[in-house]
């Protein structure tokens, strides 16, 4: 990199695997750095609780913090608009860009650019939530035009519990959603262990996955103008090129 890179990230309060993961893949980055201010967010479900910690004031309230750090970007990278809406992330990033100056981007509307630049429309679906968060995210994305075709999900309430599930869980039901012969399948949780298995997984199914703790770094890369490629050991997502878009 010929200038540094600073990229703000807006993390879940109670995540656990994005920092190290993110600092993982960023040490093949040299000149690339990755900032973290935290979001409160303890519980994942349908209720009016959870549906609050996704208020876009705590967010702005951090991306303001974040800014004193002159990042280039600043990424949610929280997967609540996949059954809140896309709608809600795309409120959160205008707000943010509105206060702040700087481009925002979120986990759920990055996995909606890197499909879109694959052509996948048939989705396989990996994540660890409760079956009604499940339901409602595979509804949000068939009003967008997505077919998920196959789905595994744990059960978990969580948020900070996710992070115990094993990469080799993770792997497996990427395994297990892959027999449907979906497009693309996505790893659909920030606090969930599926970055490191992801070029496996792909050499041996043949399909694209795409993780959302990569998928978040990937778009914050392209909303500050940084190119991708030196990350395509972490999976064939950084070797898509397009200009980045609003969803």
């Amino acid at each position: 990199m010929d200038a540094p890179i600073r990229l703000g990230m807006l993390t879940p309060s109670s995540n656990t695997v994005l920092e190290p993961v993110t600092a993982a893949m960023l040490a093949g980055l040299p000149g690339v750095t990755a900032h973290f201010a935290r979001i409160r967010v303890v519980a994942i479900d349908l209720g009016a609780g959870s549906r609050a910690q996704f208020d876009t004031g705590p967010m702005l309230e951090a991306a303001g913090l974040l800014a004193d750090a002159r990042v280039q970007a600043i990424c949610w990278n929280g997967t609540s608009g996949a059954w809140l809406g896309l709608e809600q992330d795309r409120a959160i990033c205008e707000a943010i860009t509105r206060a702040t100056g700087i481009p925002a981007v979120t986990a759920t509307l990055a996995l909606m650019e890197a499909l879109t630049l694959l052509g996948a429309r048939r989705l396989g679906l990996v994540t660890p939530y409760l079956g009604a968060v499940q339901e409602a995210i595979v509804a949000r994305w068939a009003a967008a035009g997505l077919d998920v075709v196959a789905e595994r999900h744990l059960e978990d309430p969580g948020n900070f519990s996710f992070a115990d599930h094993p990469e080799a869980l993770v792997a497996q039901l990427v395994r297990e959603v892959a027999q449907a012969g979906p497009e693309a399948i996505a790893i659909h949780c920030t606090n969930f262990r599926g970055a490191g298995a992801v070029a496996s997984l792909e050499a041996e199914t043949g399909i694209p996955v795409l993780d959302s703790i990569a998928v978040s770094l990937w778009a914050a890369l392209r909303a500050a103008g940084a190119p991708t490629g030196g990350l395509a050991g972490w999976g064939q997502l950084f070797r898509l090129e397009g200009m980045p878009r609003k969803y």
